[in-house]
């Protein structure tokens, strides 16, 4: 257990938490998500070889994901503030359908059946990057109102597929505020005001059902790991505003290309996770 654990892995444990935020918060300011699909897998092979509970640790890996991304994401929605690359309007109107979404998603993941739901988000993150990799970006992008039903289903999909996954809901948002004529750089900054409120109700959702479960998590409030929050948030928050200034700095198209490999990448990670359940 971890309190019979040497110096060396200690030592080790903290410099791997602490490499690892440096991409997160990183990707978090630059696409506008949460971070968490490198995170939750980083943090669940360190719980899992300190000898933790393996009946909670995948809801560990989560639920401090979601802490961690908090404060990233407000310092990613700041930075992209300073640029006006947040639409409010936009991220009220969706707003109240992805804390919808956050809160059944969190409900349904305690006992949650994964396997089908890695497979449809790998097919859905590989549309996505067709999408990015395959359309040219237009110069003058025409917005095209976003009807209330399509609000609805993007809004409450996104916060419900995020709660399980531990992500900021970036690859679900960003695409879909692109289709409707939101360059890149909005976009991105519009994903990341989602995945505050994700991350934020995540949190409360998954701290709350740690405890209603009355797991012995040492260190942990719920499914949130304190010393993992405080290495990872300090690193993540300031590579958060890295990533953020660098959407504006470089060309759009590169940005959505680059959000397009992305991507793909993922879905070929989420694809090959798919045979493990």
């Amino acid at each position: 257990m971890i309190e019979n654990l040497g110096q060396n892995q200690i030592i080790f444990i903290i410099v791997a938490m602490a490499l690892s935020a440096v991409p997160v918060g990183f990707m978090a300011g630059l696409f506008g998500i949460g971070g968490g699909l490198i995170t939750v897998p980083v943090l669940f092979y360190i719980f899992n070889s300190v000898g933790l509970d393996q009946t909670f640790i995948m809801h560990l890996s989560i639920g401090t994901s979601f802490a961690i991304i908090i404060p990233t994401s407000i310092s990613s929605v700041i930075t992209h503030m300073k640029y006006k690359a947040v639409d409010f309007n936009v991220v009220k109107t969706f707003g109240v359908f992805v804390i919808l979404g956050v809160i059944s998603g969190t409900l349904f993941a305690a006992n949650l059946k994964t396997g089908g739901l890695i497979l449809f988000f790998s097919i859905m993150t590989f549309i996505f990057s067709l999408f990015f990799l395959i359309l040219k970006e237009k110069p003058n992008p025409i917005k095209r109102e976003i009807n209330l039903l399509i609000k609805i289903l993007s809004g409450f999909t996104s916060g419900f597929l995020s709660a399980p996954m531990g992500i900021g809901g970036g690859i679900i948002n960003t695409p879909i505020l692109k289709m409707f004529g939101y360059p890149i750089n909005v976009a991105i900054g519009c994903s990341a005001a989602f995945g505050f409120l994700i991350s934020l109700f995540g949190a409360i959702g998954f701290i709350i059902s740690g405890q209603y479960l009355d797991i012995e998590a040492p260190l942990s409030i719920g499914f949130v790991n304190i010393p993992a929050f405080l290495i990872f948030v300090p690193i993540t928050t300031f590579m958060a505003k890295v990533g953020a200034k660098t959407v504006h700095k470089v060309n759009k198209k590169i940005i959505g290309k680059l959000f397009g490999i992305f991507l793909l990448l993922v879905s070929l990670r989420l694809f090959f996770e798919y045979y493990s359940f």
